[in-house]
């Protein structure tokens, strides 16, 4: 056992990635670690780290005395986002992509040597898209890092499957049911991984946010000699936390509304912080959600820009009358909404969303089916791994038609089968009992609490 003064000798330093999917998920492990008696240095620049303490819920990151947060000035222009590129991704984020990894190398390497000089051991954990602004830690022999991986273990075990040729044979259904990665990312962001993935080689091991009761046989095969140079893999997700009920003074306008509809009846729609719909395509939403008839929450908001969530957003348009028309079974959250504390509402039975891995993971952990909708990225891989292996969704739109807009009909048809067919009940049945499989491993004594034992042993020895 590891006293907590040998603890408190640790530091830990936390660099994430600066879109808010991977500022949320390190934030929350942020929490897990600190839990632990180990202080935390969470890094960023001014306006992403204050955009993920303003945006985290279920916990309030300045209540815990050992999460420091350094932040760094810094500007980069952007274009708005273009809801009619052939390629979803969020290009008009490149800019701030290259110019974060170019202007928080020298910051982040004085904070590695300072941290090195007041601590027995300096432990950097960075988003794989990191690579380059924490490389100097190699100059410190009290310093060793871990690469957090922010998409699931099905996602990145064939990324890299994939990039190393193929080195071993996997089950033919899985690779059946692969989607493609084309379209997934803008040639110049491609480029960005592999300048990125280049320092992989100097980690001492990676880190997940996934559960080995969702995803040991890809977490089994990313310990593969060949895809893992025998470096340790680390499963310590969910990372959010799993009791969400926020004080009532403080609770959102969507949570009041839900407490008032039948359990299980609402839909949730969400398409995160980096995708910005076409007025088409908003359009055929809209009227597919009004023609099911359903119960739904609809967060409907612009991609965030490359300096700060807090800039002015161009106000999205609907049809002629139609939040009058659906007051009574619909709401419209055009501010930030509270996604984790919605889907772990009893109204709520389900999640159109674009299947990024941090909604993935908090509507598993809060027992909710998915109506995948990939837009970009890890998405529609993650969008196979939820709909055909683990089979708690079903797919919106085929990655083979992205180009494609969803129509009314095809909106109405995915809401319908999801809130009220025998499928979308055995959807339902089947995220519960994985939400309760999670709980049980995240409690004392699980799987998932041992091997975050483990973890912070291994880093505090």
């Amino acid at each position: 056992m590891v006293s907590e003064e040998f603890r408190r000798d640790v530091a830990v330093l936390m660099v994430p990635f600066p879109l808010q999917g991977h500022l949320n998920q390190l934030l929350h492990l942020s929490r897990l670690i600190a839990a632990e008696g180990v202080p935390v240095h969470y890094v960023g620049t001014t306006a992403h780290s204050r955009q993920a303490r303003r945006r985290i819920h279920g916990w309030d990151p300045i209540s815990i005395p050992n999460i420091i947060f350094h932040e760094f000035p810094f500007l980069c222009s952007h274009a708005p986002a273009d809801p009619h590129a052939p390629i979803l991704f969020p290009s008009h984020l490149q800019p701030l992509f290259d110019a974060a990894a170019a202007a928080l190398r020298q910051p982040v390497a004085e904070l590695i040597r300072c941290l090195c000089a007041t601590s027995r051991r300096v432990v950097v954990i960075y988003d794989s898209l990191m690579g380059s602004v924490v490389q100097d830690f190699v100059k410190f022999p009290n310093a060793e890092s871990y690469t957090f991986h922010s998409v699931s273990a099905y996602t990145i075990f064939f990324f890299l499957w994939e990039k190393l040729g193929k080195p071993f044979d996997v089950d033919p259904g899985l690779v059946e049911n692969l989607p493609s990665l084309e379209g997934c990312f803008s040639p110049e962001f491609t480029k960005f991984i592999g300048n990125q993935h280049k320092y992989l080689c100097l980690n001492s091991g990676r880190i997940y946010n996934t559960s080995r009761v969702l995803e040991n046989q890809f977490l089994q095969m990313l310990s593969e000699p060949q895809i893992s140079g025998n470096k340790k893999q680390w499963a310590l997700g969910p990372f959010n936390p799993l009791d969400t009920r926020s004080a009532a003074d403080r609770r959102h306008r969507c949570l009041k509304w839900l407490d008032r509809q039948p359990p299980e009846s609402v839909i949730f729609i969400s398409f995160g912080t980096s995708t910005t719909l076409s007025e088409n395509q908003i359009q055929e939403l809209a009227a597919g959600l009004e023609i099911s008839g359903g119960r739904f929450i609809w967060v409907l908001r612009s991609a965030d820009g490359g300096a700060t969530a807090g800039e002015e957003i161009k106000r999205v348009e609907l049809p002629a009358g139609f939040e009058e028309r659906v007051k009574e079974r619909g709401i419209i959250a055009r501010d930030w909404a509270p996604q984790l504390e919605i889907l772990g509402h009893p109204a709520t039975g389900g999640f159109m969303n674009h299947c990024g891995w941090n909604s993935c993971m908090e509507s598993i952990s809060m027992g909710v089916p998915i109506a995948a909708w990939p837009m970009h990225s890890d998405q529609p891989r993650n969008t196979a791994l939820i709909a055909a292996v683990l089979k708690i969704g079903l797919v919106v739109q085929d990655w083979g038609r992205r180009g494609e807009v969803v129509d009314s009909a095809a909106v109405e048809s995915a809401v319908r089968r999801l809130m009220v067919s025998g499928e979308g009940k055995e959807m339902r049945r089947r995220a519960a009992e994985l939400s309760g499989a999670v709980r049980e491993a995240m409690a004392e004594g699980g799987t998932t609490r041992l091997e975050l034992d483990y973890f912070i042993s291994h880093i505090t020895r």
